[in-house]
């Protein structure tokens, strides 16, 4: 397994947990649950941001920038909404 595809691999992993911590936090039936869930969200957040610096410095997480034509049609639909 090379480089990329473990940076892969941690980063869908990272953001699976950040799927399961939020719903823990929405979902906590007390106050020291939620707080636990909220602050492993937050670490885990701050995981896959850094995840996400590294692969697209080496240019594994490809991004294009949408077209300024889309951003305003989709703002524009939830402005009249």
């Amino acid at each position: 397994m090379n480089d990329q595809a473990i940076m892969e691999n941690l980063l869908l992993t990272t953001k699976g947990v950040c799927d399961l911590y939020m719903h823990g936090t929405i979902e906590s039936s007390t106050q020291n649950v939620h707080c636990a869930f909220d602050q492993a969200l937050g670490e885990s957040l701050c995981m896959q941001d850094g995840l996400y610096k590294k692969m697209a410095a080496q240019g594994w997480y490809a991004s294009e920038q949408a077209p300024q034509q889309q951003i305003d049609k989709v703002r524009n639909k939830f402005a009249n909404a």
